[in-house]
């Protein structure tokens, strides 16, 4: 049985782990090496676990630990041709591991098979990642996106477990502290998803057979736990978390939770 493991879920880093201790991948890289590993650890996972390291795209808070990482681990870097290339040029993989493009295919790894899909951020190529286990259960990882397409919602149609972007509420949003072009680069099409959209998304991926709901990349200053999961328990209202559904919220750092699916 696979497991998924949120390693570091918010605006200030990223990185999540699917598989079990013989070995899985590792998506997003947003903290440093020494942090990833530590996480890990408190996991019951070692570095010798990441057969590789799939990345959706170039901002910092996601590939923030990639060089290192990369030199100390050995494995390929997988992404997509423009996220890659960028990654390449800015020297953020280490020559010890191969740098791989992704192309719309899925991809055979570590017994799973991976799907990218274009997720609308504002980067040169943002995507998620819609990962088949062996034994028949899929999970997604969809996170930085502003909204909904419908490329996103076929891509994590039928997938037991989806972690789910829910970045900010959209009062604290309005009246926080940020100026506002931050405010206005946040809440557009490009930008992150809102509590509200998040809870959208969620009720319709329910009706298709999800069961399992992990909300992240919360942002610290816009958003709290208990808000971005309320809004998504009203949004399926008509069915009953802990019987029809389970619904948590990643920690910004893990205490070595994971999550059997």
């Amino acid at each position: 049985m696979a497991r998924i493991y949120p390693l570091f879920s918010s605006s200030k880093g990223n990185a999540v782990f699917i598989g079990t201790q013989a070995g899985g991948i590792l998506i997003d890289a947003g903290v440093s090496a020494r942090a990833l590993t530590a996480a890990l650890s408190r996991s019951g996972l070692t570095l010798n676990a990441v057969r590789g390291i799939f990345i959706t795209h170039s901002h910092s808070d996601h590939v923030r630990g990639l060089k290192m990482l990369s030199k100390k681990c050995g494995v390929p870097v997988f992404a997509q041709p423009l996220t890659l290339r960028e990654l390449i040029d800015g020297g953020m993989i280490a020559p010890e591991s191969e740098a791989c493009e992704l192309d719309n295919a899925p991809l055979a790894f570590a017994d799973m098979q991976i799907t990218p899909f274009a997720t609308p951020h504002d980067t040169v190529q943002s995507c998620g990642f819609r990962i088949a286990l062996s034994d028949g259960r899929c999970c997604a990882v969809c996170t930085d996106l502003g909204h909904a397409a419908k490329t996103v919602e076929d891509a994590l149609t039928g997938c037991d477990l989806v972690l789910l972007e829910a970045n900010y509420d959209e009062d604290m949003l309005r009246n926080g502290f940020y100026p506002p072009y931050v405010k206005a680069r946040i809440a557009s099409e490009n930008g992150h998803l809102s509590n509200t959209a998040s809870g959208s998304l969620a009720k319709k991926l329910l009706t298709q057979g999800t069961t399992r709901l992990i909300l992240g990349h919360l942002s610290e200053s816009n958003n709290t736990p208990e808000k971005a999961a309320a809004a998504v328990e009203n949004a399926l209202a008509d069915a009953k978390r802990g019987r029809d559904y389970l619904l948590e919220v990643a920690k910004p750092e893990t205490e070595g939770r994971m999550i059997a699916f």
